[in-house]
């Protein structure tokens, strides 16, 4: 995806709060410990609204990745609820074509190395170079 996401519709942010009653929720609606967490929310709530999966789709692959954490020695604090919601994007992802493990891969390391020359609180910005 391109561009930065601002803002959460917060009807949609609702609605997937709950389809998915794990989200980390106040009186408000979801509640994130730091900006990419509101980010992969955001992705998952267009990747929805796309009609790429069902909220019962995503609930159910969320909590397989979650009980497979747990099983690998997740201590399920809470703390890594939005790592497992980026690995439950991944699958889905993968899973439905959009773009294989490969191509996920290849971002991941881009955004590594973005990250690794961004100064801490300035906004991550991926080149053409860190595609290398």
């Amino acid at each position: 995806m391109s561009g930065v996401v601002t803002a959460i519709d917060p009807q949609a942010a609702r609605r997937a709060a709950d389809e998915v009653p794990s989200i980390p929720c106040d009186a408000e609606g979801p509640v994130f410990r730091e900006p990419w967490e509101a980010q992969a929310f955001a992705m998952a709530l267009a990747l929805h609204a796309r009609g790429l999966f069902t909220w019962p789709e995503w609930a159910a692959t969320l909590g397989a990745e979650i009980r497979r954490a747990q099983a690998a020695g997740d201590p399920d604090t809470g703390e890594t609820y939005y790592r497992h919601w980026l690995n439950a994007l991944e699958r889905l992802v993968s899973e439905k074509g959009v773009a294989g493990a490969e191509v996920l891969a290849r971002y991941r390391d881009a955004w590594d190395r973005a990250a690794d020359r961004t100064p801490h609180g300035q906004p991550i910005e991926l080149r053409t170079d860190d595609f290398k």
